[in-house]
């Protein structure tokens, strides 16, 4: 059985660790496909990864498998994990960052099993206390690519480990939300989605000392310069500039807070 591994870690490209993992699984599973969905994530930030791991993952075939490798506890006593999630297969670090795939697990009902990777004779035979991607991750990703099943990983467990995530909550007349994720092109995303406004579309945003008076469904409806709402390809609410860089403009941080009103 061969298939596709998909790597998530905050390693970035100037060192040689997301080669050495590809390395270790065409080692183990030739013929496996190796994608990238990033290496950016900002270093130790596990919450960023967890986001940016929901947002990749169902648009890969059915049977993939996910390597996600953002493990600040790296060498201590915290779990390394392999789960199936729906049709997915996913290995990471148990520390939250499969929390949002889970929350949409939990949402459809999906069928999920997790496993604490114990059966070490699935990982490279000397494993670092610094580098469990390329030690446990990537060989035990190689190894399901090989058609070895979840359950000979190691036992079940019933408690991954998840992050808390920040919810909107109401106010008179509207919501008050909060910026979870800034993206490379300084778009910021929040926690709003499209349920929250129960098909109204009429509201008003303000963020800091800036008002924004209505959605809009494209850049295209700003002029250059502008600030708009709109909820995109995340499918959240993202506060961006047209042709331009909101994180920059209004020195926007993740955890900033905004409140939409009724119009």
């Amino acid at each position: 059985m061969a298939g596709i591994v998909a790597l998530l870690t905050d390693f970035g490209y100037r060192d040689h660790y997301v080669g050495v993992m590809k390395g270790v699984i065409w080692g183990i599973s030739p013929s496996v496909q190796i994608a990238d969905i990033t290496h950016a994530v900002r270093p130790q930030n596990v919450f960023e990864g967890a986001f940016l791991l929901a947002q990749a993952y169902p648009y890969f075939p059915p049977e993939s498998i996910f390597v996600a490798v953002v493990d600040p506890g790296v060498g201590t006593q915290r779990r390394p994990l392999a789960a199936r999630v729906g049709d997915y297969f996913f290995v990471a670090p148990d520390n939250g960052l499969l929390t949002f795939v889970i929350r949409e697990g939990e949402i459809h009902r999906w069928p999920m099993e997790f496993v604490h990777l114990t059966q070490s004779a699935y990982w490279l035979p000397n494993v670092s206390r610094s580098f469990h991607g390329r030690d446990v991750f990537a060989p035990i990703a190689a190894h399901l690519a090989k058609g070895v099943p979840l359950e000979a990983l190691g036992p079940q467990i019933e408690d991954p480990i998840m992050l808390p995530v920040p919810e909107p909550f109401p106010e008179e007349g509207g919501w008050q939300g909060q910026i979870i994720y800034i993206d490379v092109f300084g778009n910021l995303i929040t926690n709003i989605q499209p349920h929250h406004l129960a098909g109204d579309l009429h509201w008003k945003i303000y963020y800091k000392d800036r008002e924004i008076d209505k959605l809009v469904n494209t850049f295209g409806e700003g002029r250059p310069g502008d600030l708009i709402a709109m909820f995109d390809s995340t499918g959240y609410l993202s506060l961006c500039i047209v042709n331009g860089n909101a994180e920059m403009t209004l020195n926007a941080r993740v955890g900033d807070s905004l409140k939409m009103l009724r119009s």
